[in-house]
């Protein structure tokens, strides 16, 4: 069972709206999936009853997360996608620990950056893969990265964090699609390019965990802790 956990010290880094559009992804790639909602905002909770599916299913980690895990694997989940509350708490690192990989999304500002390194931490204190994965970033321009998305990358490269190489751009279909209960790939035949990106992510995503388990050796986005 692969155990893929949102984790930043910060709030509004994108864990829930990456959790619920790959995880969504996910699902309709035939693949068995579940969402755990261990925040106590309960944005996930909250799309999850919009969607008028109830596809992917969700259950709560606010209690017994490992009981909730040990469950998943039971039952024979092949991908658990965990959305964790922006704090520094026993909760995070529960869920960190359980992880097969963390996703740590961050936007490209000063005080977001600043807040990766206390998630990174955790992360190599549980000795666990980790990637950065940037969000709600400003649109390419002519196929090249606006210079915030650059200068986040040479903050990671001072950090000797991985990155994922590709991005998350700030778009209003991400958001407006969840407020209907939706994925972005249900919500409108524009948003291509943000389904596109999310596609992109979760190959990624896929390919790491592969390499984790010793299925893949080709290129991928995260770091073995260290």
């Amino acid at each position: 069972m692969n155990v893929i956990v949102f984790a930043s010290r910060k709030g509004g880094t994108g864990k829930s709206t990456l959790a619920a559009h790959l995880a969504a992804y996910c699902q309709k790639s035939s693949r068995s999936c579940l969402l755990i909602d261990a925040d106590q905002q309960g944005s996930l909770t909250l799309w999850h009853c919009l969607r008028k599916s109830g596809e992917p299913p969700l259950r709560s980690g606010l209690r017994d997360f490992n009981e909730t895990i040990e469950a998943a694997r039971r039952e024979g989940f092949e991908w658990v996608f965990v959305d964790t509350p922006p704090l520094a708490s026993l909760e995070v690192s529960e869920t960190v620990a359980a992880a097969t990989l963390v996703v740590i999304p961050t936007r490209p500002a000063v005080f977001d950056l600043n807040a990766v390194t206390e998630t990174i931490a955790a992360a190599r204190l549980a000795d666990k893969p980790f990637a950065l994965v940037l969000n709600a970033v400003p649109p390419k321009r002519l196929g090249a990265e606006s210079p915030m998305a650059t200068n986040a990358r040479r903050s990671f490269d001072a950090l000797e964090a991985p990155v994922w190489s590709g991005q998350i751009t700030n778009r209003a279909s991400l958001a407006l699609s969840l407020a209907d209960g939706n994925s972005v790939d249900e919500y409108s035949f524009d948003a291509r390019a943000a389904t596109e990106e999310i596609s992109a992510l979760w190959t990624a995503i896929e390919n790491s965990v592969m390499a984790i388990s010793g299925a893949y050796s080709g290129a991928v986005m995260h770091r073995k802790a260290a």
